[in-house]
């Protein structure tokens, strides 16, 4: 975690409620950073529905393995995460570490191991010491409390500037239902399914098989449409859980996804996805700059992703976005090399509501004045117009400054 906060953190934080069936605690186990927490354990006193999407990375974390082991079983009662070290690419240790924490969690929940959850974060291919704080999870369990989310979320971040917390409700069959969600990442977040780690709840009645569905279907125009710098971490986590408090209030439990009534919760929940997506880009590694790139007129939605990701992962891009500089030339280079169908003499590009481009050359009435007011502003849009069909995608990334450089240049020491 940097000292200074980045300048595109939000200037509140969403005010958490407590969500029915889940509580959480954290402790400072010295794992990696000094004088600041780095475990968190969520607890569910009665069986949660849990769902989950995870880094297609072929380099998995030990702890991803460990979830996707568990998540047929539909069912959680424990989660612990620790920051500080990932527990990736640490071989059997590795598994030791897993296999320690999960039985050390089963114990203080009074659970099964299958009904555990783990993710870790931080350096990769350190052996991590989970000794450190399996011994605390007993007094974690005891002492966890549903008013603890804005402290979960500092718990767990790494080179975040600022925790990232987000609160929604819905309505499903008129009973109204809460979803709370924590996320951390600031580097190394080109999601592949899913990003850096994040963890949401809701008190909702909804049965495993709906949860995951609703989650993968989410992640798509989220997380998986955000970018700092193209690199897909091995510990990517997101997970969703359904304490199924809301069936007291008379809330039918839900087993199909496509049940109508959870159009409003479906509503909620991708807005929810979406916003902590951006405070993850928001907080990207030294960023100063905010961009939106919105693709139109590609030969498919996917192929208007596809160029748009190619537009976000340019190194030119983002130092021309760092530097102000309204350099239409290097979107024109990026779309090229996208792999997807473009035509150089349909292209028309806009940075903010400044046509700089049309036609396959500069706009006649281009004005390099207007262009560079744009990219003075700390939220940029950049559109492009391919020309070939309806294809429409936006993704999200920042610009790229001398501080990623020293941020990565040192981070392990």
């Amino acid at each position: 975690m940097s000292g200074t906060v980045s300048p595109l953190a939000p200037k509140s934080f969403a005010d958490m409620p407590a969500i029915r069936g889940v509580r959480m605690a954290t402790a400072s186990a010295g794992i990696k950073y000094k004088n600041r927490t780095d475990v968190l354990m969520m607890v569910f006193d009665a069986p949660a529905s849990v769902a989950g999407v995870f880094t297609r990375s072929k380099c998995p974390s030990a702890p991803v393995d460990f979830c996707r082991a568990n998540l047929p079983g539909g069912i959680a009662r424990a989660v612990v995460v620790n920051s500080g070290n990932a527990n990736a690419f640490t071989g059997k240790k590795g598994r030791a570490a897993t296999e320690l924490t999960a039985q050390s969690a089963a114990k203080a929940a009074g659970c099964k191991e299958t009904e555990v959850f783990l993710a870790s974060t931080g350096v990769i291919g350190e052996p991590l010491d989970a000794t450190k704080f399996s011994g605390v999870l007993d007094t974690l369990a005891v002492s966890a409390t549903g008013d603890f989310w804005f402290e979960a979320a500092k718990a767990i971040m790494t080179t975040d500037t600022y925790p990232k917390v987000s609160t929604r409700s819905a309505e499903i069959g008129g009973v109204k239902v809460t979803i709370n969600g924590i996320a951390k990442g600031a580097g190394m977040i080109a999601p592949d399914m899913a990003t850096m780690l994040s963890f949401v709840v809701t008190d909702a009645d909804i049965a495993p098989a709906a949860l995951q569905v609703l989650l993968s279907d989410g992640t798509g125009p989220t997380f998986n449409s955000v970018t700092v710098d193209s690199d897909t971490s091995t510990s990517d986590t997101l997970m969703l859980f359904a304490t199924g408090a809301a069936g007291a209030d008379g809330q039918a439990k839900i087993t199909d996804a496509a049940d109508p009534a959870l159009a409003d919760f479906r509503a909620a929940l991708n807005d929810l996805l979406r916003d902590l997506a951006l405070q993850v880009v928001r907080d990207g590694e030294g960023a100063r700059k905010m961009v939106a790139i919105t693709v139109e007129g590609a030969e498919t939605d996917a192929a208007a992703k596809r160029i748009g990701l190619s537009i976000a992962n340019s190194p030119l891009v983002k130092t021309a976005v760092a530097g102000e500089d309204a350099n239409w030339g290097r979107v024109v280079m990026a779309v090229g090399k996208s792999g997807e169908m473009a035509d150089r003499d349909r292209l028309a590009i806009w940075f903010g509501d400044v046509r700089v481009a049309v036609e396959g050359e500069r706009d006649p009435d281009y004005s390099e004045a207007a262009a560079t007011a744009v990219m003075k502003e700390q939220d940029i849009a950049i559109r492009v117009e391919i020309g070939l069909g309806s294809g429409v995608a936006t993704v999200y990334t920042c610009d790229l400054t001398k501080e990623y450089v020293e941020i990565n240049g040192d981070y392990r020491s």
